[in-house]
């Protein structure tokens, strides 16, 4: 290689990393995405457990898919991060 040559490196693939961010599972709120299945899901019913003997806090998650409509269950550790969707309301 020379000092004249010049290297262009185009992206023309995207990770999709920056459409999603982390966040604690036990600060997923009702009617934002969330973290069931690593799907898009509207949020609907988020409860908490209080922490057992030996384990962690756990949060049961209800969700509906928004391009099929289909109902999904998920339990997450509280303290664990999970990946939610950047929404862009309009």
């Amino acid at each position: 290689m020379s000092d004249y040559e010049e290297h262009h490196f185009e992206s023309k693939a995207d990770s999709g990393a920056s459409k999603t961010y982390p966040q604690q599972a036990g600060t997923v709120r009702k009617s934002g995405g969330g973290p069931p299945l690593q799907r898009i899901v509207q949020v609907v019913e988020v409860s908490t457990s209080k922490t057992g003997k030996h384990g962690h806090a756990k949060c049961h998650f209800v969700a509906i898919d928004i391009f099929n409509g289909k109902k999904l269950e998920d339990i997450v550790p509280s303290s664990h991060n999970c990946d939610v969707p950047h929404v862009n309301r309009t």
